[in-house]
C-alpha cells in the first residue's frame, strides 16, 4: 500500500465499490453478464490509472470477506463466489482488441469500436449465397436482397420478383454482387429511388441500399455526386459496388446489411441524419439532408437552442408553444462548443445588456421595453379614534389598494403562465397573504412556478430541456445562454427534481438583481427569431397589400334574400320553427355499443316498446324472449336479429297479424320496422303478394333485410320514426298513424293514395271551353 500511493488509493477505493455495487445488481438480477461486459471495458482503464495486480488481490480479498458474512448459509457463499469468481476471471483475462473501421479515403474519420460494445450489440443476421445451400435457403437470400435494396419484400407484398436475375444467382451464373448491381440497375429501383428525387437526394438513398451506411463527408457526397450527375443512376451503381469499402465489407457472396449500432462504430458528423435515413420513411423525404448538413458546419452558428431548434418555443404570450418536429422537419445538428455564447437582444436600451453592462440588470428597459410593474408598500400609522380625538398606536402596518395589488396579481399570471387562470385555479390563499402584506412578490411567484397547474402544463408533458428553457424565460425573463447553464439546469432537476430547479432560478443572484423582492418578472431579451415573428417587415407584404381600396361586392342571391322589413320576435320564431314539433329535441335513439347489462336492458325494451308499441311485462318477456336477450347480452346476436327474432314470433302474430287485414298489416309492419308509413300503393300491392303467399313471417323478415333497413338503422341501432321532423312524400300518413292508437282505432290510414282535388276548373281549359261551344 505504501509503495501503492495515497491518490491511487482513493482512485482504487472508489473503483472497488463500482464492483461491489454491480456484483450486487448482477446477483439480484441472477445475470452475471453485467459482470462480465462492464469488467472487460474497465480493464485498460485500471491499467493506465491503478495496477492490475493490487485490485486482483484487493477484490480476492474482499470475495473472502463476503463469503465470511453467510455463515451458515452454504448456498449464498457460493452464489457469492462464484459471482466474485467472474471479476477476478475477467479481470485475469487479456482485453479483447477494439474493432477497427477500414476507412478507403482520407476524407472520412478514422473510428474504432471496444470489442465489449460489439459483444452486447444484438447481432445483425447476415445473409450469404453460396452454391450448397438448398433451394429454401437460396430464396431465403434473395428476399434479403429484395429487402435491402428496395426496402421492402416485393415477392410476398406486391407478388414482384426478376425470375431471369433470380435464376442466374440460384444456378451459380452470377454472384450475388453481380445480383445486387443488376437490381440497383433495374427499371423498378429507378422508379421507385431514384426518378422522383433529385441527385442528392437519390445519392443518399443508394449508400443505404449498397453500402449500408450513409454519406459521411462532404468530399464524399462532391465525388458521387459528380458521377451521378455526369453518367447518371447505372454509373452510381457501377462506382458503390464496384468500390473497395464494398469488396471488403459484403464480397461477391453476402448481401449488404445496415451497419448501424453496434456493427461498427459510428460517426457523430452526421449522426442524427444517418439514422433517419435508416428509418423505413426515408423515401418519402424528398429533401436532401447531408448536403445541407455538411454544408452548415461551415457556415457560422445558426440562431437556434444549443440543443436543437425544437427546444425554442414560439415567443408569444400564450404558454410554451413548441413547433412540431414532425412539420417541415429541420433537424440539423450545429457543432455548439461549451464557450459558446447565445446572441440575445434586449427589450430595451441595446446598451444596457448584460454584456456590455453587467451591472445594469436591474435598471428599467423604460419605453423601449415592456411595462414594468412593481407592487409599492405604502406604510400608514396605526390610529386609534376616540372622542373626536385620533390617537397614535405605537407599530406601522402594510396597507395595499385593492385595484393595484388585483393588477399585479394579474400580472403575474399573466407572466408565469402566460395566461389569466381559469376558475378555481387561482391561488386565493397566497394572494390573500400578499394583498396582506405577509409575502412579496417574490414568494408568490414562487408558489405559482410550484403549483400543481404549472407543473401540469409546463413539466410533466415536456421533456427535460424543453421545460427548462420554457421555465427559465418565464421566471427570469430570458432564454438560456449556452451550454454551460443548461448543463448546470440539468445536473439541479437530475439531483433536485422540478422544485429544486425553480427555487434555483428564484433564489439566483441574476433574479434578485434584475427583479429584487416586488418586481414581477419581465421579458428582458429576445431571440432574433422572436424579434422577427413580432415585427411586421415590408418584405413579407404583397405589392396590392394596403394600396388599393376594393370595395366588398355582395352576392346576387345574398342581396334578393334580403329582408326589406323589420319583423318581431313571433314572426321570426315561426319562421325558424316551420311548424316543426318538439320531437325534434326530444327524439332519442338507441344503439347497442357496450355489453353493460344495464345499456342492454334499457335497448331490449325500447325495441320492445318500438315493435309492440308498449313495455312489455316481465313474466311475459322472461317466458317468451329470455333466450334472445341473453343472446344479444353474450353478443351472440345482433340488434337487427334481435328484431327479426321478436318480429316473427307467435306473439307478434297474434297482436298484430291475426286481427287485421292485409293492408293494416303492411302498415303496422313498415310502421315497426322501417319507421314510416307505405309510400306509395305499388308498395302495399308488392306486400301484399307476399303476405298473401308466404305468409308474416317472411313478410317481416323482407322488412328487416331489406337494403332501406340497413342504410336506416344498420346492425345495431332500433328502428324509430324517421320522419318524425323530415318532410316526406307520406309525412302526413306517416303522422296519423304514429299519432293514433292501435287498439281503439282498426281503421286502415292509407286504405288507398287518392288524388288531390285541383283548385283548376276543367270546363275552363280550352279543349274542353271549345267542344261545349260545339254542342
Amino acid at each position: 500500500v505504501a509503495r501503492y500511493g495515497p491518490e491511487r488509493m482513493k482512485k482504487s477505493l472508489r473503483d472497488l465499490s463500482w464492483f461491489l455495487r454491480y456484483a450486487t445488481y448482477a446477483i439480484v438480477l441472477g445475470d452475471p453478464s453485467i459482470l462480465a461486459q462492464n469488467t472487460r471495458g474497465l480493464r485498460d482503464i485500471l491499467e493506465a490509472a491503478c495496477s492490475i495486480d493490487a485490485t486482483i488481490v484487493a477484490l480476492q480479498t474482499m470475495r473472502r470477506t463476503a463469503i465470511a458474512l453467510f455463515k451458515n448459509d452454504a448456498e449464498a457463499q457460493g452464489i457469492v463466489a462464484d459471482y466474485m469468481g467472474v471479476l477476478l476471471t475477467e479481470l485475469q483475462a487479456p482485453t479483447p482488441s477494439n474493432k477497427l473501421r477500414q476507412r478507403p479515403t482520407t476524407d472520412v474519420q478514422g473510428l474504432y469500436l471496444p470489442q465489449i460494445y460489439f459483444n452486447t450489440a444484438e447481432r445483425r443476421q447476415k445473409f450469404v449465397m453460396k452454391p450448397g445451400l438448398s433451394t429454401s435457403e437460396k430464396n431465403e437470400v434473395v428476399r434479403a436482397a429484395y429487402r435491402q435494396i428496395f426496402e421492402r419484400d416485393i415477392t410476398k407484398a406486391y407478388s414482384l420478383k426478376i425470375s431471369d436475375l433470380e435464376s442466374k444467382v440460384k444456378n451459380g451464373e452470377i454472384s450475388m454482387k453481380e445480383f445486387v448491381r443488376r437490381l440497383g440497375k433495374s427499371p423498378l429501383y429507378r422508379d421507385e429511388f431514384f426518378l422522383p428525387f433529385i441527385n442528392s437526394r437519390a445519392l443518399e438513398l443508394a449508400f443505404k441500399h449498397f453500402l449500408g451506411r450513409a454519406p459521411e463527408s462532404r468530399e464524399e457526397v462532391q465525388r458521387y455526386f459528380a458521377i451521378v450527375s455526369k453518367g447518371g443512376l447505372p454509373a452510381l451503381i457501377d462506382a458503390l459496388v464496384d468500390s473497395k469499402e464494398y469488396a471488403d465489407y459484403f464480397g461477391e457472396e453476402t448481401v449488404p446489411y445496415r451497419r448501424g449500432l453496434g456493427q461498427e462504430a459510428q460517426p457523430c458528423r452526421n449522426w442524427g441524419a444517418q439514422f433517419d435515413l435508416f428509418n423505413y420513411s426515408a423515401p418519402f423525404r424528398q429533401v436532401p439532408q447531408f448536403v445541407t448538413l455538411f454544408a452548415a458546419y461551415r457556415q457560422p452558428l445558426p440562431d437556434q437552442h444549443v440543443y436543437g431548434a425544437g427546444n425554442d418555443p414560439l415567443e408569444i404570450q400564450f404558454g410554451a408553444i413548441f413547433p412540431k418536429e414532425r412539420k417541415d422537419p429541420n433537424a440539423s445538428p450545429a457543432p455548439f462548443g461549451k464557450d459558446t455564447r447565445r446572441i440575445l437582444i434586449r427589450r430595451g436600451p441595446g446598451i444596457l445588456n448584460q454584456v456590455s453592462a453587467p451591472a445594469a440588470q436591474g435598471v428599467a428597459p423604460g419605453s423601449l421595453g415592456p411595462k414594468v410593474i412593481k407592487l409599492d408598500q405604502v406604510p400608514s400609522e396605526n390610529r386609534k379614534f376616540s372622542k373626536g380625538k385620533s390617537t397614535r398606536v405605537q407599530g406601522t402596518s402594510v396597507r395595499f389598494s385593492e385595484s393595484s395589488t388585483q393588477a399585479v396579481i394579474r400580472a403575474i399570471y399573466q407572466q408565469v403562465l402566460g395566461r389569466q387562470p381559469y376558475a378555481g385555479q387561482a391561488l386565493k390563499v397566497w394572494e390573500i397573504r400578499l394583498e396582506n402584506g405577509e409575502i412579496s412578490v417574490r414568494e408568490f411567484v414562487r408558489q405559482l412556478a410550484k403549483s400543481p397547474l404549472f407543473r401540469d402544463l409546463y413539466w410533466t408533458k415536456l421533456y427535460v430541456c424543453k421545460a427548462i428553457e420554457y421555465i427559465h424565460r418565464r421566471l427570469l425573463g430570458r432564454p438560456t445562454y449556452g451550454r454551460p447553464e443548461m448543463n448546470r439546469y440539468y445536473d439541479i432537476c437530475y439531483k433536485q427534481g422540478f422544485y429544486g430547479l425553480v427555487d434555483a432560478l428564484i433564489d439566483s443572484q441574476e433574479y434578485s438583481q434584475a427583479f429584487g423582492e416586488d418586481t414581477v418578472p419581465y421579458e428582458r431579451y429576445l431571440t432574433p427569431a422572436g424579434v422577427s415573428l413580432r415585427q411586421n417587415r415590408l418584405g413579407t407584404l404583397t405589392e396590392e397589400k394596403g394600396t388599393t381600396v376594393e370595395k366588398p361586392e355582395m352576392p346576387l342571391f345574398v342581396q334578393l334574400g334580403a329582408v326589406a322589413e323589420d319583423r318581431s320576435v313571433v314572426a321570426i320564431a315561426q319562421r325558424t320553427n316551420q311548424g316543426v314539433s318538439k320531437q325534434r329535441e326530444q327524439r332519442k335513439i338507441f344503439k347497442l355499443i357496450s355489453r353493460d347489462p344495464v345499456e342492454v336492458n334499457t335497448l331490449v325494451r325500447a325495441a320492445f316498446r318500438q315493435v309492440f308499441e308498449r313495455d312489455m311485462d316481465a313474466y311475459v318477456a322472461n317466458s317468451q324472449f329470455s333466450r334472445y336477450t341473453s343472446g344479444l347480452a353474450n353478443g351472440e346476436i345482433s340488434v337487427k336479429e334481435f328484431i327479426l327474432a321478436i318480429g316473427t314470433s307467435d306473439l307478434y302474430a297474434k297482436e298484430f297479424y291475426t286481427p287485421y287485414p292485409n293492408t293494416k298489416v303492411i302498415e303496422l309492419g313498415t310502421k315497426h320496422f322501417l319507421g314510416r308509413a307505405p309510400l306509395n300503393q305499388s308498395e302495399i300491392r308488392q306486400y301484399n303478394i307476399l303476405l298473401s303467399r308466404e305468409g308474416f313471417r317472411p313478410f317481416v323478415a323482407a322488412l328487416v333485410n331489406s337494403m332501406e333497413y340497413l342504410q336506416a338503422f344498420g346492425e345495431d341501432t332500433v328502428p324509430y320514426n324517421r320522419y318524425a321532423t323530415f318532410p316526406a312524400a307520406n309525412f302526413p300518413n306517416t303522422q296519423r298513424l304514429y299519432g293514433q292508437l292501435t287498439k281503439q282505432d282498426r281503421s286502415v290510414v292509407v286504405p288507398s293514395f287518392a288524388p288531390v282535388r285541383s283548385n283548376l276548373d276543367i270546363t275552363k281549359t280550352p279543349l274542353v271551353e271549345r267542344e261545349l261551344q260545339r254542342v
